[in-house]
């Protein structure tokens, strides 16, 4: 029996690595380990890494550094993405006892009593099958999440993650049916799909199926009461999705869709499958199909070759599409990627005031989406809050708060939209 029962677990990365951490939590305490915060210097910490750039590489082995210091005794285990793709140089680290890879983590305390070697990463991309973790509960009472998807077969010429995370592999809808339904009957409001490329969902099956299908079964056979979707890429938003989400009152009006550059230039750099018209015919689609939808895009500032009019066609797109929400990435090299090697790389200092302003426009249009729901009731899931103030979101995915009672927190309300203040909502309980 191992002595070690105080772990902490860090997390940096993408809403997968989020909820493979939380299912490796939910595995610790049911085998009777006390999860404290990283700070408190624990016996046991897992590193759960992430690799999009070299800062995220620097940021892991600081933590790495730091955990050492909090508690020099300390038993550091490193995983994630940063460990699948280079596991000896972590293993090198002084005080790193393990090291596993994105498919080992799932069996972290079987290799943890084994100690039959410091590294145990296997070749990921040899994986066929997608053996995904399950969770029985999550932090937030209102919220649960499904990973219906690992793996991605893309290969954008700024991202590892293919070699990090394998190939594009689907779970079967069986198995997601049976999550689901076991998250259903314990009183989750909203069951959120989650994956690295979860548009391309099913065709790896046999026989292969499509999104859409997979989110009809889920519709007839759970009793779900809302879903929310993850990740699409542009390319993988049929017409049939879009009008399975007008009908459905279970479905979110929420899309998120990485853009990545606004100039088409870029994008054939970026190895992006589409152009800037493509992208600019989709968002009509949506928001003609989906008027009050929420539209999330993701964009990278400063990839290499973005000059001053490169940028500009971004930001002149960008104001003209109707979208709502915008995460801005300004581009970081990440060694192993056709990107890092380009020529005309572009001055972090360029990128950060590149990045500024596409915040600022994200900003305006927040706000230009959120002010025509005032007056509205909206339904609201209660995830929180302080004091008597709960907050919640909205399925177009617009914060709200009001006043109420910590006891609607994992509950469906009604809230009468009042006023937009500080880029949320805020309203009154029905």
């Amino acid at each position: 029996m191992m002595s070690v029962r105080s772990a902490a677990i860090t997390t940096l990365g993408c809403k997968t690595n989020q909820f493979e951490s939380a299912a490796m939590e939910e595995k610790l305490r049911q085998a009777g380990w006390q999860i404290v915060p990283f700070d408190a210097g624990a016996d046991l910490v897992i590193v759960n890494t992430c690799t999009v750039t070299a800062a995220t590489d620097s940021q892991s082995r600081n933590l790495i550094r730091r955990a050492q210091r909090l508690n020099p005794d300390c038993r550091v285990v490193v995983t994630g993405c940063y460990a699948q793709v280079d596991p000896q140089t972590l293993a090198a680290i002084p005080g790193v006892a393990l090291v596993l890879g994105n498919e080992e983590k799932r069996d972290l305390l079987q290799l943890l009593a084994a100690e039959d070697g410091t590294v145990q990463v296997g070749d990921i991309r040899q994986r066929h099958e997608a053996e995904v973790a399950t969770l029985a509960s999550f932090a937030e009472r209102s919220r649960a999440f499904v990973q219906i998807q690992n793996g991605c077969d893309a290969f954008c010429s700024y991202c590892i993650i293919p070699y990090a995370r394998g190939r594009s592999r689907s779970v079967p809808p069986a198995q997601v049916l049976a999550q689901v339904q076991d998250l259903v009957r314990v009183g989750y409001t909203e069951i959120v799909l989650t994956g690295i490329h979860i548009g391309g969902y099913g065709a790896d099956l046999k026989p292969s199926l499509s999104l859409t299908d997979l989110l009809r079964q889920l519709l007839a056979k759970t009793g779900l009461s809302r879903l929310r979707l993850g990740s699409l890429e542009p390319t993988e938003i049929p017409d049939e999705l879009l009008d399975l989400i007008a009908e459905s009152e279970e479905i979110c009006p929420h899309l998120h869709i990485p853009l990545q550059a606004g100039d088409d230039t870029v994008l054939t750099a970026m190895r992006r499958t589409y152009d800037t018209a493509f992208f600019r015919a989709l968002l009509q689609r949506i928001r003609q199909r989906l008027p009050e939808a929420a539209i999330g895009l993701d964009v990278i500032v400063g990839f290499p070759g973005e000059d001053d009019d490169s940028f500009a066609r971004t930001k002149q797109l960008l104001e003209e599409l109707p979208w709502s929400h915008l995460h801005v990435f300004p581009y970081s090299r990440r060694p192993g990627t056709p990107a890092a090697s380009m020529s005309d790389q572009v001055p972090a200092t360029v990128s950060k005031e590149r990045a500024a302003l596409l915040r600022h426009l994200a900003s305006e249009k927040l706000e230009v989406f959120a002010r025509p729901f005032i007056g509205k009731n909206l339904s609201v899931v209660v995830e929180g809050g302080e004091g008597e103030l709960r907050r919640g979101l909205c399925r177009n995915y617009l914060p709200v708060r009001f006043v109420g009672d910590k006891s609607l927190i994992g509950s469906e309300v009604l809230v009468k939209i009042e006023t937009f203040v500080d880029g949320e909502l805020q309203g009154s309980l029905m």
